[in-house]
């Protein structure tokens, strides 16, 4: 049965790759990916030549309706992300719930019907092509807010992930929802946003309140900082160095 695998990939490090992941890549007649340039820094490493076609946020609706054609075409296909997990703060979260939303792809091509199977599978009608079954299988890896979770040291036998804040509408209602929770919060920010993102947290959280920030992880500058937000952002503004690269934050 076609299948579409959904792929974690290392999120620094091109050691962090399952042996099973490189199996199925080797294995797929076609790998969508994020951005192509990326997806080819891993391939390279483990020389591995497929054919890849790109899906990110601004992708059209036709991106997608090819990619069920191929499914339907009896084609194994490999999704991943630039890093991490696909459909965690993530593009290819929108094609797996297109894949799944059977009325939203009937209402917008009746002509290519995707409709449920008694086996959990998936089969996309056409009016020129036969029908098949699919399935949509995960291959776990690599997630930088576990991996971040996993050394804060903080409880995380229950946590919030909260993605990224907003970058301008929403943002306060972000940061008091955090506030509220008695949860540990996992959330990402860009190089370009840490700091203003600490001087927020320092209006909402208490003077006292420890938190761990992590940059660039598996990465060859990978740093762990522990402390309030004004100790944090004073050792992120004595280096510019320090501003560089993706960051997550647990609270």
């Amino acid at each position: 049965m076609p299948t579409l695998y959904i792929i974690a990939t290392p999120i620094g490090n091109l050691e962090d790759i399952s042996l099973r992941a490189l199996r199925i890549l080797k294995e797929a007649d076609l790998i969508v990916c994020e951005d192509t340039r990326q997806t080819l820094k891993l391939l390279n490493r483990y020389n591995i030549s497929k054919p890849l076609i790109s899906y990110f946020q601004h992708s059209k609706l036709s991106k997608i309706d090819y990619i069920a054609g191929q499914l339907s075409q009896g084609k194994n296909i490999a999704l991943v992300t630039d890093a991490g997990t696909p459909g965690i703060s993530d593009p290819g979260g929108k094609l797996i719930q297109w894949l799944f939303d059977c009325h939203s792809c009937e209402s917008r091509n009746p002509d290519a019907v995707l409709a449920k199977t008694p086996n959990s599978g998936f089969r996309v009608k056409s009016g020129t092509t036969p029908g098949c079954e699919f399935k949509i299988t995960p291959i776990p890896g690599p997630n930088a807010a576990i991996a971040a979770l996993s050394v804060s040291g903080l409880p995380a036998d229950k946590f919030i992930f909260m993605g990224f804040p907003p970058h301008k509408k929403g943002r306060q209602k972000f940061f008091q929802e955090m506030v509220a929770t008695k949860y540990t919060v996992v959330f990402y920010e860009s190089t370009h946003r840490i700091l203003k993102t600490l001087n927020q947290l320092k209006e909402f959280l208490p003077q006292d309140k420890r938190l761990v920030v992590c940059r660039e992880l598996t990465k060859q500058f990978e740093s762990i900082y522990r402390g309030s937000a004004e100790e944090i952002i004073k050792i992120l503004e004595s280096d510019k160095n320090n501003l560089k690269g993706e960051f997550v934050i647990v609270v």
